[in-house]
């Protein structure tokens, strides 16, 4: 029996495993459920019961895994083209066009399965329509045909919060869509940076991304005054009561911080400013979020 177990699973399957792992954009998918755990957990005054938690959690990374896969198989000719995306094993022909979409209809169904028994039907309808606006609407009907294609189908990519909201409280609360256009606002600035630095890579693809479309001066305006409009809208938790000092701490810190990058990026640009925007927008929505957290469970001890 020691010895079985022990056997090593061949070089082939665990690359196959690999490959279907590198389908679900696993950093992509983790934000993801980061932001719909915060949700979670800001619905409740304590700390929600763990079973509630668990299944949510499971369900909204399944789902958001097979949004992820299908966007995988729709975009695996523009993936072959960019240099970003050519490593991407549809993008390389490793998994046919049936295994990718049967990988993704199983976690998708696997995901809404769970959502149903063991949350709430309403989540799991919210759940499924993000897997439709992402993988069908942007990814399908609006990343290939405007330039606005981010800002439009950031809608569904907002939609965490939400999912982690309804999960709790069975409704979606004001409060949940505060947190929605958060992230609805933050996210033109932080892809239109990393297109900034990728442009070349769009202009190959034939995607119309605004760099591309529309140049690299008017892109930078844009990233510039969507960090301010997206610093305001980070007060609104505060201003309503939702959270106190702590948070508000963070948010005038990280706003400010954001702001500075999108104000250099516009008057000074360069490739590895571009770049450092882009990694610091990742940081300033994750830590913008965990302050959010602390705020909710330390700020009625003070």
């Amino acid at each position: 029996m020691a010895d079985s177990l022990s056997t090593p699973i061949p070089t082939a399957r665990w690359s196959r495993l690999r490959q279907y792992h590198a389908l679900t954009k696993p950093r992509v998918v983790q934000l993801i459920v980061f932001c719909a755990v915060i949700g979670m957990l800001l619905a409740e005054p304590g700390l929600p019961p763990w079973q509630p938690v668990l299944a949510a959690t499971i369900g909204i990374w399944l789902v958001a895994a097979a949004a992820a896969a299908f966007n995988c198989l729709v975009e695996r000719r523009i993936d072959a083209r960019m240099a970003r995306t050519a490593w991407r094993p549809t993008a390389r022909g490793e998994l046919t066009d049936g295994w990718t979409l049967g990988f993704s209809i199983g976690l998708c169904a696997a995901g809404s399965v769970i959502l149903y028994l063991w949350v709430n039907p309403l989540t799991m309808w919210l759940t499924f329509a993000t897997f439709i606006g992402y993988a069908m609407i942007y990814t399908i009907l609006l990343k290939p045909s405007t330039p606005q294609n981010i800002v439009i189908g950031g809608a569904s990519g907002a939609m965490p919060p939400v999912l982690g909201w309804a999960a709790m409280r069975g409704e979606v609360g004001p409060e949940a869509l505060m947190l929605c256009l958060i992230i609805f606002l933050w996210t033109p600035p932080h892809f239109w940076a990393l297109a900034l630095y990728r442009v070349e890579d769009y202009r190959r693809s034939g995607l119309p991304m605004l760099p591309v479309t529309h140049g690299s001066e008017f892109t930078r305006l844009q990233v510039f005054l969507y960090t301010l409009v997206l610093f305001a809208a980070t007060l609104l938790p505060f201003l309503t009561g939702m959270s106190g000092p702590i948070y508000l701490a963070a948010a005038l810190t990280l706003g400010g911080m954001f702001c500075a990058y999108g104000w250099q990026l516009w008057r000074s640009y360069s490739d590895q400013l571009a770049r450092r925007t882009f990694r610091f927008s990742i940081a300033h929505l994750a830590l913008l979020f965990a302050a959010l957290l602390v705020d909710h469970y330390l700020d009625p001890l003070l």
